[in-house]
């Protein structure tokens, strides 16, 4: 065994000398000026191989003594800084348990080497490089024993998934004594990257000053953290320039792994849950960023070189969780002499119950021990118990969630318990809940029942809430997710999702809008990315059907139920009723277009300002919150929702009259020399800009810092993106397009940019702007004031006032014509000629009529094909289950 120090050990110093490597409140240090620190701190340690306790905190010089007793070869016993109660103690355990020979603590001139003693007391295996307690603070002497082939593997796999790169930068959100904060050091230094050394919290502004003025790329977190964030709104405060969040340290529920994911989507940065213990250094699974949505829940992948398997029953689906890979420690050590020990683990039998889910991401389930993650450090309950009885204080523990629970005999301890339980754990008072409880309870075996505790926990809690706070309207969340199901046809759609997270676009949003106001009346202008949960939130206040409802005693342990439920107030039905304005305008739009085009009215306009509401849905619904890949998607879909069924009538039409050439049936005149007169071949003009529009930002945003700038930028994107299109009108035409110059795709782009920026309008004086260029951009386009005027005030309509109040009959009409706009558009180029000269009224009734037949005939088409698709899906299913039951 060694005692002598082997030759120089690999670095983890991976950046070039000038480049940064540490950010401080004094300053920044060079790789190259933090390497000399490295080289004289290893002189101070000696030449002789010591075990060094060293006390963590995040700064310079403990990460200097860290890198050099790494580098040169002395093992490391990472503890907790500070003067707390909880880290004195745990200090102490471990110094008594595992005598260190030198003891490095101070972090503000730098560390003092205190030596117990000039040599060594213990014998060391030639792999073992550090080690770190398993427990918290609870005071358990079991170390984990890592190798320094442990800490590279581990560190060069999360750089890989997270991409990092000498740009990227960390700020210390988590202790370094933590493995996962040590991760985060260690992943970024081994990249060439930088790292900023704070010791503020999250909640602390100072710190989220610091993050901007040091352009931060990345922020780490426990569940907790992201709890502080949502809470105190700290999250609104992300620099810019974060490129990734990441959270491990125990899970985060779902619905908020969804509201950051989602966060990320409009802010333009990508989060990763991440799965992981001491055991196998940091991390041994991720779920990728573009998954986290969908994926809520799951633990994810396997990091790169890594592999996970289910150790479970035959024919079972849940085992225990067990994990391979080049990062899973040498063993554990009880006592000093297992310092000695080699490989004495393989792989790593997690303690956690799981399952692969039908995606191949895994999903923990349960545990199979009694440690679990309280404020994101992992506690053994077990000893919890012990800690208290020390004190005097008899208890039984649980968790729910990510509270420590515990139960007294005696209810004046409660207060006791709670405040030193957390004390012995160093963690906040208000993340521990203590009840009294007459006995506790046991299994028919005899052993300590803590699923009574937990739902006894549950039943107390539920009776302290008031009765109007627990209250249920009569429009619940689940009632919204049916209603997106129905009309969106998702059939996995969640409480959590979104219409526009669920696909929805301007050929759905109609009939959704209005059936969701029958639900809850006046909605939000942002609705369409609020999630069902969020929706029924804002259903109509309640009035209690009694002054207080009774609580009817439980029974079986089960929580108290109430005996009637509050009846929402009803409001005075009224002869107008409000509807969104882009449906109204919709409907207005294509009335327009018909009646103009059949000669029963001479008012134009109606197409162009058709174009400049589709650019608003546009903005709010395919480039709402999601992944770049998924927008691109969004965007293509839409092109095709609109393409295929043109392509179709137009083809038709091409093929029974011979009206149309193969050009406008594939909707591609604009890239077809033409002699600039108008002709039935620009009859479709309207729908062709919209197709190439919607393909060409699928191309767009297919590119990944184009995708992320919008994100962050958005209000700056889409006035650049008008400012490009006015700017290409203005160079190709002036300011007044002749002929089918005002049809051809690129100079009618600006009225879908226009749209779009005026949905990036969310404040008055941006709105204020808006108006200003919505003027500006339309008068003396067409050379006609009155056609202008109609686009104009279409759009100040669409700026100042989100809702129309509209008499009630009209509002199925305008939900008919609104949402089959665009079939009414396809068809009455035949519907309305034959009647043009003796009774366009009558053209114009029948091109309705017609155009909505065919959008309720192409719905049903659609429908009829989807289902046959899954029947036959299913019918396949069937033959292969039966097959394989014959062959069994």
């Amino acid at each position: 065994m060694l005692k002598t120090l082997p030759a120089p050990q690999p670095t983890l110093l991976g950046g070039a000398d000038d480049n940064i490597a540490l950010v401080t409140e004094a300053g920044a240090l060079t790789y190259a000026e933090l390497a000399g620190k490295v080289v004289e701190r290893r002189a101070e340690l000696g030449d002789i191989r010591r075990l060094v306790m060293l006390q963590a905190s995040n700064a310079v010089e403990p990460l200097v003594t860290y890198l050099a007793a790494l580098e040169a070869g002395h093992p490391i016993l990472l503890v907790a800084p500070g003067e707390d109660e909880a880290s004195v103690r745990h200090r102490a355990s471990l110094a008594e348990r595992f005598d260190p020979d030198v003891i490095a603590d101070g972090a503000g001139n730098g560390p003092i080497l205190h030596e117990v003693r000039v040599g060594t007391a213990h014998e060391f295996s030639p792999d073992l490089a550090l080690l770190v307690s398993t427990s918290g603070s609870t005071g358990s002497p079991k170390l984990v024993r890592l190798s320094r082939q442990n800490l590279l593997s581990n560190a060069r796999a999360i750089g890989e998934y997270l991409r990092l790169t000498p740009e990227d930068r960390a700020a210390t959100t988590l202790p370094m004594h933590y493995c996962y904060g040590l991760s985060v050091i260690n992943s970024h230094l081994i990249a060439g990257a930088s790292v900023v050394l704070t010791s503020r919290s999250v909640t602390d502004p100072a710190f989220w000053d610091g993050a901007a003025a040091n352009q931060i790329t990345s922020f780490a977190g426990v569940p907790y953290t992201f709890e502080l964030l949502e809470a105190g709104e700290f999250i609104d405060r992300l620099p810019s320039s974060i490129r990734y969040l990441t959270q491990a340290g125990g899970r985060l529920a779902p619905e908020a792994v969804r509201r950051v994911a989602r966060l990320g989507h409009r802010r333009g940065f990508e989060f990763f849950v991440m799965y992981g213990q001491t055991e196998a250094t940091a991390r041994m699974a991720y779920v990728p960023a573009e998954l986290a949505e969908q994926a809520a829940g799951a633990i994810g992948r396997p990091i790169p070189g890594g592999r996970l398997r289910i150790d479970a029953e035959p024919g079972a689906e849940i085992g225990e969780l067990v994990y391979e890979g080049p990062n899973v420690m040498l063993g554990y050590a009880e006592a000093p002499a297992d310092f000695a020990l080699g490989r004495t683990v393989h792989e790593l039998r997690t303690g956690d119950l799981a399952k692969q889910r039908s995606d191949g991401l895994f999903e923990v389930v349960g545990r199979m021990n009694r440690f679990v993650k309280v404020y994101g450090l992992r506690v053994d309950l077990d000893a919890v118990e012990r800690l208290l009885a020390e004190e005097g204080i008899a208890a039984r523990t649980a968790s729910a969630g990510e509270r420590l629970l515990v139960f007294v005999r005696a209810e004046r301890q409660v207060d006791a318990a709670r405040t030193r339980a957390a004390a012995l754990l160093g963690i906040p008072a208000h993340a521990v809940r203590a009840y009294p409880i007459a006995e506790f309870p046991c299994t028919s075996s005899g052993k300590p029942d803590f699923v009574t505790l937990v739902r006894y926990a549950k039943l107390l809690e539920d009776r302290t809430v008031e009765p109007d706070a627990a209250a249920e309207g009569t429009v619940s969340a689940e009632t919204i997710r049916e209603l997106f199901i129905e009309l969106l046809g998702c059939s996995g759609a969640t409480v959590d999702d979104s219409f526009a997270g669920l696909g929805g676009d301007s050929l759905s949003y109609v009939e959704v809008s209005l059936r969701l106001e029958d639900l809850l009346g006046r909605l939000p202008r942002d609705w369409p990315s609020q999630s069902a949960r969020q929706l029924a939130a804002t259903a109509p206040a309640l009035v209690p059907a009694t002054a207080a409802a009774p609580i009817n005693p439980a029974a079986d342990g089960e929580p108290a139920k109430r005996v009637e439920k509050p009846k929402p107030a009803r409001s005075r039905r009224t002869y107008f009723r409000r509807i969104e304005t882009p449906a109204a305008l919709r409907a207005i739009a294509i009335v327009l277009i018909v009646a103009t085009h059949a000669d029963l009215i001479g008012v134009k306009g109606g197409a162009h300002l058709l174009l400049a509401v589709a650019g608003y849905n546009l903005a709010r619904f395919q480039l709402a919150d999601a992944p770049g890949a998924t927008r691109v998607r969004r965007l293509a879909r839409s092109a095709l929702q609109i393409a295929v069924p043109a392509i179709l009538w137009i083809g038709a039409a091409a093929v029974i009259s011979g009206k149309y050439t193969w050009t406008t049936v594939l909707l591609v005149n604009n890239l077809v020399p033409g002699d600039g007169a108008w002709n039935e071949q620009w009859q479709f003009w309207f729908l062709e800009a919209a197709v190439w529009a919607m393909l060409g930002l699928a191309l767009l945003f297919a590119v990944r810092p184009i995708d992320r700038f919008e994100r962050r930028h958005p209000w700056a994107f889409a006035v650049a993106l008008l400012g490009a299109t006015l700017t290409a009108r203005l160079a190709l035409t002036g300011i007044e397009a002749d002929r089918v110059e005002r049809y051809s795709a690129v100079l009618v782009l600006w009225c879908l940019a226009l749209g779009w920026v005026i949905a990036r309008a969310d404040t008055t004086w941006k709105r204020a702007a808006v108006s200003a260029a919505v003027v500006a951009a339309t008068v003396g386009f067409f050379g006609h004031p009155g056609r202008e005027a109609v686009v104009i005030v279409g759009l100040l309509l669409l700026i100042w006032t989100p809702r129309l109040r509209i008499p009630r009959p009209l509002i199925p009409i305008v939900r008919l014509l609104a949402g089959a706009s665009l079939f009414i558009y396809l068809t009455h180029w035949v519907v309305y000629p034959p009647w043009e000269a003796t009774a366009p009224w009558l053209g114009t009734a029948l091109s309705l009529i017609v155009g909505v037949a065919a959008w309720y005939a192409y719905r049903l088409i659609g429908g009829w094909l989807g289902a046959l698709r899954v029947r036959r899906q299913r019918a396949s299913v069937g033959r292969a289950t039966a097959e394989a039951a014959v062959s069994g």
